[in-house]
């Protein structure tokens, strides 16, 4: 039996490869798993080209899964430098890394990316077009905007990010309404400029059935991006926000229509205290489409740290309906993260993402925690490293202060309350000032 993608695939009652691979990794019955492929609860981004890809599931019945933001800028331009950021994210556990590049040899960067790297690879054609044509943002034509979704498309990306809902109506709306922040997508502001220079509609709104159409013969998942999303606590849930919703949650419909999966682009700069509602009204909205976030942040002050305030929103809207985390780095509002900061980001989204799948009951997602809770009893130090997270960080620093006592950490000492509990309950004379 022939199919197009993994959604047409499941809907004819195939279980592909790649669902088995991704049911064997979330511990579920295949048959299960291809159920919601087929109602676009799940998307397993997959393009026929991406020959090494180890595949993933992105959904809400599913773990949570990162991905990393990376690729050249003007400034900073060493492929070298960015694929080593690539296999280092890879290695730490990232599920998915994203091509931003904006600068350079991009091409041979992303065929770089899709023949080595066995992440799902994203990428955003509107940016990558500004860099191919090499002419001014007016002058690109409608068909050249189609023309570099198509590239990416046979290159082998699995997902794209593109700012359909960005159309002259969003656009009215930003202008009519006013916001402290505008427009902080790339990719929504570059579009919101071309349609005002050249007053045209949007292309891959306008002609979003030939959309549909490149990313079917490739199996292309479509990222529908959120060209209006808060970038800062003013601007969370506001007209242009929500009307834009309204649209992603047409084009889901259209989308699955033509058997092409979907990922739903989210937030942006959120207060703590509606993070969990949006994150429901967006997916009830967009029909159980699996949702992206960027963090979301929930604080505009603590630039530097911004992994952290990240990593609070993303655990929350994990928590509450996101399928999907787009690390942030300390670098976030700075400059381009360096290897350092993508490590720190890695960590933050993975301790969200774990605590979010605690919080939502996935089978064995307390089993890790409930693990490290035995091994901190018995004071078994080398079971804690080999659990842990990050397993290179708690082992140096706990090999940076060497305590007297060889059971407890340079923290306690001898007030250690795990090995005083475990000496009283033995029977064991509990010794405090080594009498």
């Amino acid at each position: 039996m022939t199919y197009a993608t993994q959604m047409d695939a499941a809907r004819q009652g195939v279980v592909t490869p790649q669902m088995r691979a991704v049911a064997a990794k979330e511990g579920i019955d295949a048959e299960r798993l291809r159920d919601l492929v087929a109602s676009g609860r799940v998307a397993i981004p997959a393009n026929v080209h991406h020959a090494c890809l180890d595949p993933n599931g992105i959904g809400f019945e599913l773990r949570t899964k990162i991905n990393v933001n990376l690729g050249t800028s003007r400034d900073w331009s060493d492929l070298d430098m960015e694929m080593g950021k690539a296999r280092s994210a890879v290695e730490l556990g990232a599920e998915s890394i994203m091509d931003l590049s904006s600068c350079g040899d991009t091409r041979t960067f992303r065929r770089r990316l899709v023949q080595e790297i066995p992440a799902i690879i994203g990428t955003v054609p509107v940016y990558d077009a500004v860099v191919h044509y090499a002419k001014p943002l007016s002058q690109i034509t409608a068909q050249e905007w189609l023309d570099a979704l198509e590239m990416h498309a046979t290159d082998g990306v699995d997902f794209v990010t593109l700012h359909v809902a960005m159309n002259r109506q969003s656009a009215a709306r930003i202008k009519e309404t006013g916001r402290k922040m505008n427009v902080v997508s790339r990719g929504g502001a570059l579009m919101f400029a071309w349609m005002e220079m050249t007053g045209q509609e949007n292309p891959f709104y306008e002609r979003f059935d030939e959309v549909l159409d490149i990313c079917r013969a490739h199996d292309v998942t479509i990222s529908l991006g959120d060209s209006c999303r808060p970038g800062c606590l003013a601007d969370a849930g506001d007209e242009a926000q929500m009307g834009e919703l309204v649209t992603l949650g047409e084009l889901v419909r259209r989308a699955w229509e033509r058997d092409v999966q979907v990922i739903v682009e989210g937030p942006g700069h959120v207060p703590l205290d509606q993070v969990a509602a949006q994150m429901q009204v967006e997916r009830s909205v967009c029909h159980g489409a699996p949702f992206y976030v960027l963090g979301p942040l929930v604080t505009d002050v603590a630039p530097g740290y911004d992994h952290i305030t990240a990593a609070i929103g993303g655990a929350v809207a994990a928590m509450s309906g996101a399928s999907f985390l787009c690390y942030v780095t300390p670098a976030e509002h700075l400059r381009l993260p360096d290897a350092a900061d993508v490590r720190e980001g890695i960590m933050a989204f993975k301790i969200a993402a774990h605590a979010a799948d605690v919080a939502k009951g996935l089978p064995g997602a307390r089993d890790w925690d409930d693990r490290m809770a035995d091994a901190r009893r018995r004071l078994d130090w080398e079971e804690q490293f080999s659990l842990a997270i990050d397993p290179d960080k708690a082992r140096r620093y706990r090999a940076q202060a060497v305590p007297e006592e060889e059971q407890t950490c340079s923290m306690c000492g001898n007030f250690c309350a795990v090995k005083n509990m475990n000496d009283a309950l033995a029977g064991l004379k509990v010794d405090v000032i080594g009498e």
